[in-house]
């Protein structure tokens, strides 16, 4: 079976604790807060995000027997989403705890149990894809195995390489070769433009995404260098989780499926990410298709008035 959309690597449970200050108060046992758990991590996201825009998705990857794991494979099935190579990871599901503060800042703890060391049948999961037109990866380490066989397959390779610190960092070598889309975020850099500028000379037939939240977006290609500002929606940022992996969803559909020019794809990404973060705590609402139709109409319009 064929599918518009492979997304390849983590998944877990989220649990979000949404704190009352802007720091945590380590003089005191006990802080008050509001702690929600929901599917989560880059593929979880990012699955999601696909079948609400009403893609054939498949989802790779491994989740534990456990409570959590059931929970997962449970709800990905529910959504329609092909759960056949949904693996066992023997240490369990993976977790991530995320300390958010009430001024919009957050620190991650995450947990990715057998991550480092599992390894995946590589042939199945190729025979399983074929004719697949697209495969998003998170970079868990086992993803980089499938990274040169899905493109003999003919898939176009989408990777997160995420907040990246170093632009040489040997874990991230294998991904930043052999992606056809590179998304990363500028979390740990003032200026990312020096590092587009990098991944471009590595490969220049690619487009290279740096979500710079607040400050908007960059965009490389062998057109150049293009900065795009922020998207602003009347609903409040509430929770930033999940925000990089809808702009990558919005992008890539609307780009790769759907036929919309750079710009106005990685509008439309802003839009889903933006989107993303007036949902507190889920993965599960994240934009529909014609809620991310109209949003783009209105926008794109004002836009064009504007200038």
């Amino acid at each position: 079976m064929a599918f518009d959309v492979a997304v390849i690597g983590a998944v877990g449970i989220d649990t979000n604790v949404y704190l009352s200050d802007s720091k945590v108060n380590l003089s005191v046992e006990t802080s008050f807060g509001e702690n929600l758990d929901c599917i989560g991590q880059a593929g979880g996201y990012a699955c999601q995000g696909f079948e609400r825009l009403g893609y054939r998705v498949c989802f790779v990857g491994y989740v534990g027997e456990d409570f959590s794991g059931k929970y997962i494979r449970q709800i990905l099935t529910e959504l329609g989403i092909d759960t056949s190579l949904l693996m066992i990871d023997p240490l369990g599901t993976k977790r991530s705890v995320n300390l958010m503060y009430i001024n919009g800042g957050r620190k991650n703890f995450y947990d990715g149990k057998g991550a480092m060391n599992l390894c995946p049948n590589i042939e199945d999961i190729r025979s399983h894809l074929s004719g697949t037109k697209l495969a998003h990866v998170n970079i868990v380490n086992w993803t980089r195995f499938l990274l040169k066989p899905l493109k003999e397959e003919g898939l176009i390779l989408s990777v997160d390489i995420q907040d990246v610190t170093d632009s040489d960092d040997p874990y991230r070598k294998d991904f930043i070769e052999e992606a056809d889309v590179l998304f990363f975020s500028s979390t740990n850099f003032a200026d990312p433009y020096h590092l587009i500028k990098k991944y471009l000379e590595i490969r220049g037939d690619r487009i290279v995404v740096c979500g710079m939240g607040k400050r908007g977006c960059a965009i490389g290609s062998n057109k150049g260098i293009e900065h795009f500002d922020p998207v602003e929606l009347e609903e409040p940022v509430v929770d930033a989780n999940g925000a990089g992996d809808s702009l990558a969803v919005g992008f890539l559909s609307s780009h790769y499926f759907e036929g919309y020019s750079i710009e106005d794809a990685i509008l439309r990404g802003q839009i889903a990410a933006r989107y993303c973060c007036t949902k507190k705590g889920t993965s599960s609402e994240l934009i529909t298709s014609e809620h991310l139709d109209r949003l783009f109409k209105q926008i794109n319009t004002s836009r064009k008035q504007d200038q």
